[in-house]
């Protein structure tokens, strides 16, 4: 079996048989699939947007745990003003651009851009947080993979990534059970915690007889200016609930018909299921005690005495299940597990959102176009790839921590959803002035009423997170975000000025014929491929045909000018002087000189070329053809034609070896072939 044949072998077997274009509809998700597919990112945000809650809050000390149930109500209140405010979108806007297409066409192409490389850097960011979360819950479960976290986080993303290659309805579905399990593993959770909480046999957590001491200026608890701001950057880190939802939004395409309708319902759900298991797990935090630290040995202490150093602190969902199930370790097992497998999955829905707008992107010029079209399995698979080689990059650089991760986050998409919500302001109002129907004005007032809502409520939480966040970290993110936007502006300006370039002036100077056409064959020896090369150029009747020759040892020109004059070649040779024995200058300026003596005549270069069939072989040859073909087609009125002669080893890998009409010429003799 030959390479390329062991290598398709392998890609089938990874990522399945190609499917036809015409197979399209049949990838389109029912809203049982789709939820799992794009809501699993804010349904996931539960297994750290609490955490995130108590560990801002820690710094205070224990008293300030009082407020996490009051902003985790905060979080929900900005969670569906999002939710009702998508709804809205997504009715209007069906067609998969999400906050790009809304943005650019209500405020500008500027302000999509911006929106677009916010949600770009937030989907990348999706993968890091979730995986690196999902690989410190399975450290909870499997303590070997302790202090591996970043090895374990990478190859998650690499299996996620496969998965998402085979298609998003084959990916949708094996990812479904996973995200039910989790939602049926906190529905367990929360209503055992709760019977036991009502029965007075809910047992304190562990970390609850730790002592928990505020940082220095946090001794008098959250008063004053520093205890609103600490209250503040808890809100904002607890706002990481939200992300996700910008990714349903972009998704409405892959959704079976009514696409709008499904997908406002099962934004709906979303919406309904994220606010209660929030509200479930910081209700259960505070009943069992649960203290959480971004630096338990620092902040931490039992009976006076620091933690041990092996010491580990488990996420708050795996304190809340160890104290909950105590008695059945399956059930705590279980929870765990489907909590790491949901955080997985998280990731899951930005690969499904990323290369959607990226195709977006790519197909008005913003990003390369590579990433517009589709593979054989009918997923974008160039943004597939993109998105995991850039997430891969994060999790390495920052060792899968999650406390130094979750402070780029959410800017993106707050950004998002506040000019979102501004651009569907602008929708609404201009829609407004040519509708005549009063029931249908109605309508649109009530939707322009919600987004405006919506728009002051994400606007005031993206400034929070601003103010709270960028000195520790978000400023990273604030770059990436301009670095992906001038990137994004410089190619969609290349690709501008490169369709003005190719744009027809004059049609009938552009038919017009060149006044001549001048043939050049490269040669070396007098071999089959020369022989075969001489035969092209023949067969295309140019004005003129030459052979060049670049004279680098004298003693190899001078048994070049024997065989050429032995075979009787009726094609005139030249012989470029070259006394700093270099090979592409001195046929680069011949041609050059060409150019300059007839400016209208069209010159073509038949360079002979081997196709070999072994990896190594493409080291030994074609190297000085290569660096020719690349000055030679640079030069404008010049045209190079490569010339393939299959070796052996070619013809074993399969390639078909074509042998060239014998070229008839008197007293012809060809040698063995030889470089």
């Amino acid at each position: 079996m030959t390479v390329p044949a062991i290598l398709d072998g392998v890609k089938r077997l990874l990522v399945g048989r190609p499917m036809a274009s015409n197979r399209l509809g049949s990838t389109l998700l029912p809203k049982r699939i789709a939820l799992p597919v794009f809501a699993s990112d804010a349904l996931s945000s539960v297994a750290y947007a609490p955490d995130e809650i108590l560990l801002t809050l820690s710094i205070a000390g224990l008293t300030s745990y009082a407020l996490s149930p009051w902003v985790g109500l905060a979080v929900a209140v900005v969670m569906l003003t999002v939710v009702a405010s998508y709804r809205q979108t997504v009715r209007a806007y069906p067609s998969g651009g999400g906050d790009y297409e809304v943005v650019t066409a209500n405020l500008g192409r500027t302000a999509g851009v911006g929106v677009a490389s916010a949600l770009l850097v937030d989907y990348t960011l999706t993968v890091a947080v979730s995986i690196s979360t999902a690989s410190q819950y399975l450290a909870t479960i499997i303590p070997a993979l302790y202090g591996y976290e970043a090895p374990v986080a990478i190859g998650l993303i690499v299996l996620l990534t496969m998965m998402n290659l085979r298609g998003v309805r084959e990916s949708g579905i094996t990812f479904a059970i996973p995200v039910y399990l989790f939602m049926a593993a906190l529905g367990i959770l929360a209503m055992v915690g709760s019977f036991q909480y009502l029965t007075g046999g809910l047992r304190p957590a562990e970390s609850a007889a730790f002592e928990l001491v505020a940082e220095p200026g946090f001794e008098q608890g959250l008063v004053g200016i520093g205890g609103a701001m600490l209250v503040a950057r808890a809100f904002s880190s607890g706002c990481a609930a939200l992300t996700g939802v910008e990714a349903l939004n972009n998704g409405v395409p892959a959704f079976q018909e009514p696409k709008g309708r499904n997908a406002a319902t099962t934004l709906l759900l979303l919406g309904a299921i994220s606010v209660s298991m929030i509200f479930a797990i910081l209700f259960l935090a505070q009943a069992t005690g649960v203290h959480y630290a971004e630096d338990p040995h620092a902040q931490m202490s039992f009976q006076g005495q620091a933690l041990p150093a092996d010491y580990r602190q488990d996420p708050v969902i795996g304190q809340i299940a160890a104290t909950v199930f105590q008695d059945v370790p399956p059930l705590f097992y279980f929870v765990t597990a489907a909590t790491g497998f949901i955080l997985v999955l998280a990731a899951n829905t930005a690969f499904n959102g990323f290369p959607v707008l990226g195709s977006i992107l790519a197909r008005d010029g913003l990003l390369p176009r590579q990433l517009h079209t589709r593979g054989d399995r009918l997923a974008f698979s160039n943004g597939i790839l993109t998105l995991a080689v850039v997430a891969i990059a994060l999790v390495w650089i920052f060792d899968a921590r999650v406390t130094l991760l979750i402070q780029l986050y959410i800017v993106g998409v707050f950004v998002g959803f506040t000019l979102s919500q501004l651009g569907m302001v602008r929708h609404w109002t201009r829609e407004m002035r040519t509708q005549v129907d009063r029931r249908v004005r109605s309508s649109m007032a009530r939707s322009r009423a919600i987004n405006a809502f919506g728009f002051a409520t994400t606007a005031v939480v993206l400034a929070i997170v601003l103010l709270t966040k960028f000195t520790r970290g978000a400023w990273i993110a604030v770059l990436l975000m301009a670095v992906v936007f001038v990137a994004m502006r410089a190619i969609a300006s290349h690709y501008a000025s490169v369709r003005e370039e190719l744009t027809l002036q004059d049609v009938s100077a552009a038919r017009a014929l060149p006044s001549r056409v001048q043939a050049i064959v490269l040669v070396s020896r007098v071999h089959k491929p020369t022989m075969r090369a001489i035969s092209y150029a023949r067969a295309t009747r140019p004005s003129s045909l030459e052979a060049i020759t670049v004279g680098v040892e004298p003693a190899e020109v001078e048994l070049l000018r024997k065989e050429w004059d032995e075979a009787q070649i009726p094609v005139p040779l030249t012989v470029l002087d070259s006394p700093y024995r270099e090979v592409t200058r001195p046929v680069v300026e011949y041609v050059a000189r060409l150019r300059r003596r007839s400016p209208r005549d069209l010159v073509v270069v038949y360079v002979p070329e081997y196709v070999v069939g072994r990896w190594w072989e493409r080291a030994l040859h074609n190297q000085s053809a290569m660096r020719l073909k690349s000055r030679l087609q640079r030069s404008p009125g010049v045209v190079v034609a490569s010339v393939p002669w299959q070796l052996v080893s070619a013809q074993e890998q399969g390639e078909s070896r074509w042998d060239a009409p014998p070229v008839t010429l008197p007293g012809q003799t060809i040698g063995e072939d030889r470089e």
